[in-house]
């Protein structure tokens, strides 16, 4: 496959499960190497980095939402989004607040991830990956494990903070309504790109 993503642009990566799209875009991000060809991110090619070095990029520039949160449990929801300002050299707690308010999450700080619901722990996701102000943010199935109303709640937070900050958006979904709001799609088709939708 070869494809560009453009800056500030949304992309969803669509298809059946098992056609790769969390395989895609764990390359992407540099979490994986692929055995052949190249991911060029933000001018990096990362088949060129060691693991510190795509550790390094993603660091900088990228923000991952996971589908599985990925939150330390013995750190609260405050914690959780000051770890990666800190591991960048910057203490920002109003910055991490503030990321945490903007969820609706401002009288949940001191809570850890036992204390949070499902929504409220993918929302704490989602102030820790724009805290650091990412150039491009990578979201793998950001809705999955929510109920309806919740993860329409997360779609708004998603976009309105894509369009705040102009951070690219590229997200895996399965759901048609979530592709629809981005402006393109990537089908895969095991682990083929099939022609671009519109």
């Amino acid at each position: 496959m070869d494809f560009t993503v453009r800056t500030g642009e949304s992309i969803a990566i669509v298809g059946a499960s098992g056609s790769g799209k969390s395989t895609l875009l764990g390359l992407l991000a540099g979490l994986d190497t692929p055995t052949d060809g190249s991911v060029t991110l933000l001018g990096h090619d990362l088949s060129l980095l060691d693991e510190d070095g795509r550790a390094e990029v993603r660091q900088r520039h990228v923000g991952f939402v996971f589908q599985s949160f990925h939150l330390l449990p013995h750190l609260s929801a405050l914690e959780n989004v000051l770890l990666p300002l800190s591991l960048a050299g910057r203490e920002d707690r109003a910055l991490a607040i503030d990321c945490l308010q903007r969820v609706g999450l401002g009288e949940r700080l001191q809570h850890t991830p036992r204390q949070l619901s499902g929504g409220e722990q993918q929302r704490v996701a989602i102030a820790r990956a724009f805290a650091c102000r990412p150039q491009i943010l990578f979201a793998d199935e950001p809705t999955g494990n929510l109920d309806a109303r919740t993860g329409q709640q997360i779609i708004e937070l998603l976009f309105a903070m894509n369009r705040e900050q102009g951070a690219t958006l590229v997200l895996v979904t399965h759901d048609p309504a979530l592709a629809q709001r981005c402006g393109r799609s990537l089908r895969l088709d095991s682990g083929c790109l099939l022609e671009p939708e519109a």
